[in-house]
């Protein structure tokens, strides 16, 4: 009796997919997952989801002209080793020289932040095994992740190799302050415009 196996790709044949597709998807351990589903989510993001991307990425490049920073948005891939998680960050930044898989420059090596605005369908996994994989990344020292519904920012900052101390900011009055880029960012500049849900 035969069993249906899920094929498993190698990184190389993700990347070569992944180039020609007219969709994005993520790949962890040999899988590729759709960003519209599976462990990854959803097909699109809403209003809230979308405008702290926006205001995160317009503060942070604001917050660091002319320093050697790159802030991108969500279209920047990002590897974690050669044979673990691709995939794409919410927001990431990198200071110092920019390390790339390949000549095409669409996948990012050596963060040094990233940031993931929840949403009911990928907390889970941003918080569990999509971290896991992060703390992998020897260049990052900052991880944060952002309620797209409520004043809540979780900011974890790499203490040692396996050690990260997490504060969480709830007021609109405070700032997220990431002290390896040597910026802050005021929580009313990062939720400008979002709507929260009636309770």
């Amino acid at each position: 009796m035969s069993s249906l196996l899920e094929p498993r790709y190698t990184p190389e044949q993700y990347l070569e997919l992944e180039r020609k597709a007219s969709f994005k998807s993520e790949y962890l351990d040999g899988e590729i997952f759709p960003l519209g589903g599976g462990i990854v989510g959803m097909a699109g993001a809403t209003e809230s989801h979308n405008l702290v991307v926006t205001n995160a990425v317009s503060e942070l490049r604001a917050k660091l002209r002319g320093r050697p920073c790159r802030t991108y948005p969500s279209d920047m891939k990002v590897e974690v080793g050669p044979n673990g998680l691709f995939c794409y960050p919410d927001v990431s930044v990198v200071c110092g020289e920019p390390r790339f898989h390949d000549e095409h420059r669409d996948m990012l090596k050596n963060p040094t932040l990233v940031i993931e605005v929840l949403s009911p369908a990928t907390e889970a996994y941003d918080r569990g095994a999509k971290f896991a994989q992060y703390r992998r990344l020897a260049s990052l020292s900052d991880y944060v992740l952002i309620s797209p519904t409520e004043f809540r920012v979780e900011h974890f900052v790499r203490q040692s190799d396996d050690c990260w101390l997490l504060s969480e900011i709830t007021n609109e009055h405070q700032t997220v302050q990431i002290i390896s880029l040597g910026c802050e960012i005021e929580m009313a500049e990062l939720y400008d415009r979002v709507e929260f849900p009636a309770l």
